[in-house]
């Protein structure tokens, strides 16, 4: 059964967030649209590469009102300990959540259980805490920031457009479809 269009469940986690441990719960993802970005572990080697470039990326995503958070199955300690000793970690302007029981992992459907740690999960949340994209990958596949803000750019703009969708590659400006029986055929 596919998530999609469903609310978030219901979770409490503590997160490290800039030089702070914070309280995250669903409620902390209403009200703007959401990213919720699940990797294996801290101290690892693709992970930083994804963490380090959504960082770079996070004021274009911060304009569109959204919010991203990290997620593994490491604590909030061992986020800020990485933090502390990584460059990459240390420029991270966004929640790092610890899941360290496994409840939002599992939440999501991304738990390696025989690993404890999550397949490598991205899903974006809009304001009323409903699941409009996710995208699971295998653990050895990096995820791309670029292309995650273009998906985030075409779920705000159908969220704004009723009746209208976005076609493959479309960006900002570009032109949309209106579905209709005079369509069928003709793309």
């Amino acid at each position: 059964m596919s998530i999609i269009n469903t609310q978030v469940k219901a979770f409490s986690a503590t997160a490290y967030h800039n030089g702070e441990f914070v309280s995250i719960t669903q409620e902390s993802l209403k009200g703007k649209w959401s990213v919720l970005f699940f990797y294996p572990a801290d101290f690892t080697f693709v992970c930083p590469t994804e963490l380090g470039d959504l960082a770079d990326s996070y004021a274009k995503f911060q304009e569109l009102g959204v919010e991203i958070y990290g997620v593994s199955t490491d604590n909030h300690f061992t986020h800020k300990a990485w933090a502390d000793s990584s460059p990459t970690i240390a420029k991270i302007k966004y929640p790092l959540v610890g899941d360290p029981t496994g409840t939002l992992t599992r939440n999501f459907g991304v738990m390696i259980e025989e690993e404890g740690m999550a397949l490598r999960g991205t899903f974006v949340i809009n304001p009323e805490g409903q699941i409009k994209l996710c995208e699971i990958h295998d653990n050895g596949i990096g995820r791309d920031a670029g292309e995650l803000l273009r998906k985030v750019q075409a779920a705000q703009y159908v969220a704004a457009n009723p009746g209208q969708v976005c076609p493959a590659r479309w960006t900002p400006g570009a032109a949309t479809l209106t579905p209709s029986a005079a369509l069928v055929g003709k793309i």
